[in-house]
C-alpha cells in the first residue's frame, strides 16, 4: 500500500531477527524534538515500498526513467499521497493510540491533532496536484488511490474489507507509476498483472497483521498466508508467462529465494503467533516489497542498474529504521 497502517500498522523493517522496537520513541534521539515528531509521524523509512513501485510501474510502461520531469511528478506525488495515508491513520486512531501507544506524536502532545490533520490534507492536495502535472490519466489513478486511503483510514479500517482496500493502495500506485505509458494502453499488461499481484500480497499481508499487537489467532495467519502466497505465485506467473525473455531463469531464482525467505518468517509466526514473531514476519514481508519489485524491474528491463537503483532503496529504509520507529 501504498498506504500501511493499523489495525494493519503495515511498516518497513530489514530481514533479520531484530526484535521489534518501540513505539514510543525513537531510540537515542530525544523524544521532545518536533522535527523528529514529524519523522515519526510519516514513518519515514516505510515510504520506500511506495517509491519502489513507482520505479515498477514506470519501467515496466517505458523503457528507461525519461522523460525525467513525469518520473518525478510520479514519485512526488506517490510520496505525498503515502504521508497523507500514514498521518490519517494516526489521526483517526488517537484515541486508541492514547492507551495503547501515548508516546506516538498525537496522543503525546507533540503534534496536535487539528495541525496533523491539515497536513494530512495538504499533502493529499499537493499529491493530486504532482499527479496532474503527469498527466490527466494519472491524476485519475490518484484519486482513485486517495479513495481507498481515506476510505480505509477513515471508515473501513475495522470491517472486513480493510484488507482488500490496503490491497487496493498497492495496486493504485503501481498503476500510478505506469499511469503515464506512451501507448496509453494502461489497464493492459504487464502492470496489470503485476499490479493484481502484488495488491494480493499485501490484501493477505494486512490480514496477517490484524492482530499483530497481541497474541494472533492462528487460524487467521494460516488463511492470510495463503492470500499471500496466491500474490507471490501470481508475480511467478507473470514472470513464466511473459514472451522469450533472457532474463526469466534469474528474476525465478530471485522470486523464489524472496519467497522462501517470507515463508520461513510465516510458518514461525504461526507456529508461535506472539507479537514479537508475527511483527517480524510483517516487517520482512514488506520490505521484500523492495526486492520484489527490483526483481520485477530486472526481468522487465533487462537492465541491472535499474535493478539495483531500486534494490538500493532498502538502505535509507533500514537505516533510517534504526531510529525512527517503523510501526
Amino acid at each position: 500500500m501504498l498506504h500501511l497502517s493499523r489495525p494493519v500498522k503495515l511498516h518497513l523493517a530489514f530481514m533479520t531477527d531484530t526484535a521489534q522496537q518501540s513505539d514510543d520513541a525513537s531510540p537515542g534521539l530525544p523524544k521532545g524534538n518536533k522535527g523528529l515528531a514529524l519523522l515519526q509521524l510519516v514513518r519515514i523509512p516505510t515510504v520506500f515500498t511506495a517509491m519502489a513501485d513507482i520505479f515498477l510501474g514506470f519501467l515496466l510502461t517505458h523503457s528507461s526513467l525519461e522523460p525525467v520531469s513525469t518520473f518525478a511528478f510520479l514519485l512526488a506525488a506517490s510520496v505525498c499521497i503515502y504521508w497523507t495515508g500514514m498521518i490519517l491513520n494516526d489521526y483517526f486512531d488517537r484515541d486508541v493510540d492514547s492507551q495503547e501507544r501515548p508516546g506516538r506524536p498525537i496522543p503525546s502532545g507533540r503534534i496536535p491533532a487539528k495541525s496533523a490533520l491539515k497536513l494530512g490534507v495538504m499533502l493529499n492536495v499537493a499529491g493530486l496536484g504532482l499527479a496532474a502535472c503527469a498527466g490527466p490519466l494519472s491524476l485519475q489513478i490518484a484519486l482513485l488511490l486517495t479513495l481507498c486511503v481515506w476510505l480505509y483510514d477513515g471508515a473501513l479500517k475495522k470491517t472486513p474489507l480493510a484488507p482488500v482496500l490496503m490491497g487496493s493502495c498497492r495496486f493504485f500506485n503501481i498503476l500510478l507509476g505506469a499511469s503515464a505509458s506512451p501507448t496509453g494502453a494502461m489497464w493492459w499488461c504487464p502492470q496489470m498483472h503485476v499490479a493484481i499481484g502484488l495488491g494480493i500480497y499485501v490484501c493477505g499481508l494486512t490480514w496477517f497483521a490484524r492482530q499483530e499487537a497481541k497474541t494472533s489467532a492462528r487460524a487467521q495467519l494460516i488463511s492470510a498466508s495463503f492470500v499471500i502466497n496466491a500474490g507471490l505465485a501470481t508475480l511467478f506467473g507473470f514472470v513464466l508467462t511473459a514472451p522469450d525473455n533472457s532474463q526469466r531463469e534469474t528474476a525465478l531464482f530471485v522470486l523464489a529465494v524472496i519467497s522462501m525467505t517470507i515463508v520461513r518468517r510465516l510458518l514461525r509466526a504461526i507456529s508461535q503467533p506472539e507479537p514479537a514473531r508475527v511483527q517480524t514476519a510483517i516487517k520482512t514481508m514488506l520490505l521484500s516489497l523492495i526486492m520484489l519489485d527490483a526483481t520485477l524491474v530486472f526481468f522487465a528491463t533487462g537492465t541491472p542498474e535499474l535493478a539495483i537503483g531500486v534494490a538500493l532503496l532498502m538502505i535509507p529504509a533500514f537505516l533510517l529504521a534504526r531510529w525512527i520507529p517503523m510501526t
